[in-house]
């Protein structure tokens, strides 16, 4: 993997690069007519869409939370609930996500968000050398260890998505 300097780049970047976290970044040409960014993001950079994971927000109990599934799964939000230790979760609403993360819908990276969420990585994110998040803005996604991002994130691992809904 090449470690890319991203001078001006996201929170996500900038907190990759005083890591010295080794990193790529993938540019895409985001489209803004697509119904699913992760999906649209393994469709055009030709990547597994079992690598590419998105990020979540949810609200379990009182406390937001963020839980990383792959891009072509469900979130469990039973199962994320149990991960952190809450009765229950849903999906957070818009406003709060994108206020506490610092990030627009879309494009919420798990990494340099304005506060430090709970947050659990589905654990099938450690079956791969690399994975691929957001990072930070529509159009660009970051490929990283999931060590090195469970590292940075303070995440746990879980089993918590499911195949439908």
């Amino acid at each position: 993997m090449v470690k890319r300097k991203a001078v001006g780049g996201t929170p996500a970047v900038q907190a990759l690069e005083r890591a010295g976290v080794p990193h790529t970044l993938h540019p895409y040409d985001h489209d803004p007519r697509a119904r699913s960014f992760g999906a649209e993001a393994a469709d055009v950079l030709g990547v597994d869409p079992a690598r590419v994971f998105k990020t979540l927000v949810a609200q379990a109990d009182e406390a937001l939370v963020v839980g990383i599934v792959p891009v072509s799964r469900w979130l469990d939000l039973k199962a994320l609930a149990r991960a952190v230790g809450a009765r229950r979760a849903a999906m957070a609403e818009p406003s709060a996500a994108q206020l506490a993360t610092g990030y627009v819908l879309g494009g919420i990276s798990p990494l340099g968000q304005k506060r430090g969420l709970p947050t659990v990585l589905d654990e099938s994110a450690l079956a791969h050398d690399t994975i691929l998040v957001s990072a930070g803005r529509r159009g660009l996604d970051v490929e990283l260890t999931p060590s090195d991002l469970v590292s940075l994130t303070s995440a746990t691992t879980a089993a918590i998505t499911q195949s439908t809904r």
